[in-house]
């Protein structure tokens, strides 16, 4: 090898050495520039509030800067496939709720996203189904529910504002074979104010907009969904409890990024928020709003997600519901 070939053979090397240090470096860096937080419902919401909560944190405990975006439209379908459909880098994470990812695989054959690709990290916070009735009315618990309902036919009707919600009744009419005809609302808090005023013999729907009206006398509470009572409501028993376990319908929300994302920015986000997620603070301030903080990681919240898809999707089947 001559001179001349010798020094541009080794001034290769270098460059390539200095490539590959340089990926390394960029790799190791992670996050060197700003992490966007996608967020399918508008500022004030349950989910932007858990954001802006559990970011806080996430931020004095990394010194990483994050930004957060509200997407809003059908339903957060519209942030979750911009996520979906963005670079797999870690820069861009979701704030995803069951209806914008278990319920949408569930019900929805047009999607632009499949929401079975989307890598689950941490699950934010967890939370049942409130079943609440007029304080008018007669029945004092599930049973008398249905019985009433079956004798009075023409008045049985439910309001309700979101699939989730018209899901979770309909899995009750399934499992006692009590009659029900939906109301459409456009947020859970018209529903329950129908129920209020004796319009609506029920409604199942999260808890912020039902505890007010239950607490002030207005509806009566007869269950939760699912097998453990909430410690919003204490002496209001659980769908086991009543006799019903299969009416078991928690919702959730939780971090999600796009399929391809890397392992080692993957471990590092589920680490990093789940450290988030334990500080006492947070914890308490995700209480505040009644929910149950945390829940599983990675391949059990996977686990989760498709189980949760398989249930409400034999819902839709069963009771020939149609959404649009």
């Amino acid at each position: 090898m001559s001179r001349k070939m010798g020094v541009a053979f080794g001034g290769m090397l270098m460059a390539l050495a200095y490539l590959v240090a340089g990926a390394t470096q960029a790799s190791a860096a992670y996050p060197d520039r700003p992490i966007r937080i996608i967020v399918g419902f508008a500022a004030g919401g349950g989910n932007d509030l858990f954001a802006r909560l559990i970011m806080q944190k996430f931020q004095e405990n990394t010194g990483a800067t994050t930004v957060i975006e509200n997407r809003v439209g059908a339903g957060g379908r519209i942030a979750a496939g911009y996520v979906a459909n963005s670079a797999a880098d870690g820069y861009t994470v979701l704030v995803g709720a069951t209806g914008q990812i278990a319920v949408a695989a569930a019900i929805y054959n047009n999607l632009n996203y499949d929401p079975k690709t989307l890598v689950p990290l941490n699950m934010i916070a967890s939370f049942p189904l409130i079943l609440v009735v007029p304080a008018s009315n007669p029945a004092k618990n599930v049973k008398e529910l249905v019985a009433w309902a079956k004798s009075h036919p023409n008045k049985a009707n439910y309001g309700t504002s979101s699939p989730a919600f018209t899901i979770a009744t309909e899995l009750l009419k399934l499992k006692t074979g009590m009659p029900g005809v939906a109301i459409p609302y456009k947020s859970s808090n018209e529903s329950n104010l129908c129920v209020a005023s004796a319009q609506c013999l029920l409604t199942i729907s999260d808890g912020p907009p039902a505890i007010p009206l239950i607490k002030g006398g207005k509806t009566r509470a007869l269950a939760v969904t699912g097998a453990e009572r909430s410690p919003e409501l204490p002496d209001v028993p659980s769908m086991a409890e009543a006799g019903y376990p299969a009416v078991d319908m928690q919702l959730w929300s939780g971090f999600f990024v796009p399929s391809g994302t890397p392992p080692k920015v993957i471990a590092y986000l589920t680490k990093e928020l789940g450290r988030a997620l334990a500080d006492a603070r947070v914890r308490e301030g995700l209480k505040k709003m009644a929910v149950r903080p945390g829940g599983p990681t990675g391949a059990e919240f996977k686990k989760r997600v498709l189980a949760d898809i398989e249930k409400f999707a034999g819902v839709v089947k069963a009771a020939k519901l149609k959404f649009q």
